[in-house]
């Protein structure tokens, strides 16, 4: 038995999947069940149940997924505390984020915090808002970056980040001739729409309020997708400012204002209040609020 074993049972127990363990794994799914096998055989006892189709997990799994966290909740600890003893940030720190979030907002705080601290590993898990909620509750990851607002009493937030919400068109679009856009101008062309999330939310909630009923001609969970579609001129859609600015300048797409209130899209660095932060994990924030607050004064200059 050993550690690599111990994080892909605890993958497959959270997620009640093989093919989802080993995309977070970066492993074959094969790989993922040998892994398994060998653990059961160990133990000797069926730890996931994979029959009907669904894989669930038996009550001796339930019984070694108790041990296997706190197996590995101690490794980590020792190595943190060895890493402290050196008075040297080490170790590794996890960090969960939406596509948009690490395409565009993060590469400069990785850079810098890597440039600053080589000797720790940054892993990153791409994921909706939903499921870095989870991560950050469940302690699978050490941080997420979270649109505001987040309300969860049991996370510290830090606000790193401000954006708001622009319409997005080709440049050929009528739209694009615009200083600013109604949410009814835009309610009039077909829209190309995130399938969930908090954009979604508080689109639908302005839509309703405005007692208009917009045509969706495409509903996506990716922004760069959503972005790609509304430049092929499939329809208009809506995306945080920062996310777009590299394609307005290079004129693939027009970024118009809002003309109602802006719907805000200020981002949070998020962690457990009764995490342990490690000395690794606290340069980390040192870091990204640094980095942040730069950008945002040079965007507020702007």
């Amino acid at each position: 038995m050993d550690f690599e074993q111990l994080e892909t049972f605890l993958q497959v127990a959270r997620h009640s999947s093989f093919s989802r363990a080993a995309e977070k794994r970066f492993r074959t799914q094969p790989a993922i069940s040998s892994q398994i096998r060998a653990l059961e055989e160990e133990v000797g006892a069926k730890l996931l149940d994979r029959s009907g189709g669904k894989v669930s997990i038996t009550a001796s799994g339930k019984l070694f997924q108790k041990y296997a966290e706190e197996i590995l909740e101690a490794r980590k600890a020792v190595l943190i505390a060895i890493a402290e003893t050196e008075r040297v940030p080490r170790g590794e720190i996890i960090v969960g984020a939406n596509e948009g979030t690490c395409l565009h907002i993060l590469p400069e705080v990785f850079a810098e915090f890597k440039r600053q601290y080589p000797d720790v590993a940054v892993n990153i898990t791409r994921a909706d808002y939903g499921k870095i909620l989870d991560s950050v509750i469940d302690n699978s990851v050490d941080f997420g970056f979270m649109s505001m607002p987040v309300t969860d009493p049991r996370l510290t937030v830090v606000l790193i980040h401000r954006d708001e919400l622009v319409v997005i068109a080709p440049p050929q679009h009528p739209l694009a001739k615009l200083k600013s856009a109604s949410i009814g101008e835009v309610a009039k062309f077909p829209l190309v729409m995130p399938k969930a999330g908090h954009t979604r939310d508080a689109l639908e909630d302005l839509f309703h309020e405005n007692k208009l009923k917009p045509q969706y001609a495409m509903e996506l969970d990716s922004s760069e997708l959503l972005k790609r579609f509304v430049a092929a001129d499939v329809g208009v859609g809506f995306i945080a400012r920062s996310n777009v600015q590299e394609d307005v300048q290079a004129k693939v797409l027009v970024a118009i204002p809002m003309a109602e209130a802006p719907i805000r899209r200020d981002l949070a660095l998020v962690f457990r209040k009764d995490k342990a932060l490690s000395r690794a994990a606290l340069a980390f924030i040192d870091t990204t609020v640094k980095i942040k607050n730069v950008d945002s004064v040079a965007a507020a200059k702007r």
